[in-house]
């Protein structure tokens, strides 16, 4: 639930870099990783983990 409120949150931040607000060099790899671990957390809680 957090991972995603922060992923929300770094979304419009970057909807502000490119307002031109904040720089959008330092916002873009921010939501990229935010993005990027809340798919991998959702997708890995469902792997098979062995008898």
């Amino acid at each position: 639930m957090l991972l995603t409120l922060i992923t929300i949150v770094l979304i419009i931040i970057n909807l502000l870099a490119f307002m031109d607000i904040f720089p959008l060099y330092i916002t873009s790899p921010l939501l990229f990783i935010a993005i990027f671990t809340t798919l991998y957390f959702i997708n890995h809680r469902k792997t098979f983990k062995g008898f």
